[in-house]
């Protein structure tokens, strides 16, 4: 069994995208770069991953064909609002190695595709859905001794709410002012993703004191959805990702992060086991300079008489026993390190 918490927990995450930022998205989700910067992904294992959706043109053709083909509507949409949005479905990896691995995975995203589905209103929205088998999980494999890989799903769409365009007050038939001329699907981000009112048991609204309704969170509202469509799919060993945690795959990114502290603490250990080395190299080099010094001190001491005796001065006599000393000293000292 792979190592984490010992929990299991989806994930869901909701990003907004621009015009000026969808490119480098499609590049990073189609896999069309060279170079990545994330040094996990192996690139020998791009052909592992699996499309539920593939684009069958580039992510902006499409856009552009949809809205010519009057599928959505950008009418009152500015040019620098966001026009995409990106869903990324995800649980630890810990999950799928223990359940199979990669036909696990496969089984399990194409059930996630099609709560993306309903999630986004429909697979017409859909840009792209493709599930990464290609990413390698550093911190387990290394714990595991074996590769590891990080399954996930990206699932590019365009974000539309249903909105009623009603007959203004120079149609010349009155009757029909303020009726619905059409519906369309308007693009809009802000719309799509805006808080929910929260409700009781009984479906109503849950009032605050001052008068106004709870709200839920969009973020919120997705992590349920995404865990509730799942779980209505038979994966009830599953919990849902923790409230008002903005995480992803928590249980995976707690297990990183103890295993970076565990690096760090090894390397902080070898620092200072090397210092002490250090420190021990420094103080027998430093006695043994003081001992040089001493031997070379002694070495001019006293003078030669004519018998062949040594005779020493009272100041030199002095000297010598303090040396010798010293010397007793030195030995200890060495023996201690």
């Amino acid at each position: 069994m792979a190592r984490n918490d010992g929990v299991d927990r989806t994930f869901a995450r909701n990003r907004n995208l621009k015009e000026t930022n969808i490119a480098h998205t499609e590049e990073h989700n189609e896999r069309e770069m060279s170079v990545y910067r994330n040094p996990d992904i192996v690139a020998e294992r791009n052909f592992m991953n699996v499309h539920y959706k593939k684009p069958i043109a580039k992510y902006e053709e499409m856009f552009k064909q949809l809205e010519t083909d009057k599928v959505i509507s950008t009418r009152g949409l500015k040019q620098d609002a966001d026009h995409y949005g990106e869903l990324i479905f995800d649980v630890n990896s810990a999950y799928f190695h223990n359940h199979g691995g990669y036909e696990f995975a496969k089984q399990f995203y194409l059930d996630a595709y099609h709560a993306a589905i309903d999630i986004v209103g429909g697979k017409e929205y859909i840009l792209s859905a493709v599930m990464h088998a290609d990413e390698r999980n550093r911190a387990m494999s290394e714990a595991l001794g074996q590769d590891i890989y990080h399954y996930h799903l990206h699932v590019v769409y365009i974000p539309t709410v249903e909105k009623e365009i009603l007959w203004s007050k120079r149609c010349k038939d009155k009757n029909l002012v303020g009726t619905v001329k059409e519906v369309i699907r308007q693009v809009s981000s802000s719309k799509k993703w805006n808080s929910k009112p929260a409700l009781d048991e009984e479906g109503q609204p849950i009032i605050q004191k001052n008068g106004k309704p709870v709200l839920r969170k969009s973020y919120s509202v997705l992590q349920d959805d995404f865990f509730q469509a799942m779980k209505d799919k038979g994966y009830d060993d599953l919990e849902r990702g923790e409230r008002g945690s903005s995480e992803e795959h928590l249980t995976v990114t707690q297990f990183k992060v103890e295993k970076e502290k565990e690096r760090l603490d090894e390397l902080q250990n070898q620092v200072l086991t090397n210092e002490k080395k250090l420190k021990r190299i420094e103080s027998v080099s430093k006695i043994q300079n003081q001992i040089q010094a001493r031997y070379e001190e002694i070495d001019h001491m006293g003078k030669e008489t004519f018998t062949g005796n040594v005779q020493f001065t009272k100041p030199e006599a002095k000297k010598l026993k303090k040396l010798a000393k010293q010397s007793i000293e030195y030995k200890s000292k060495m023996i201690i390190i």
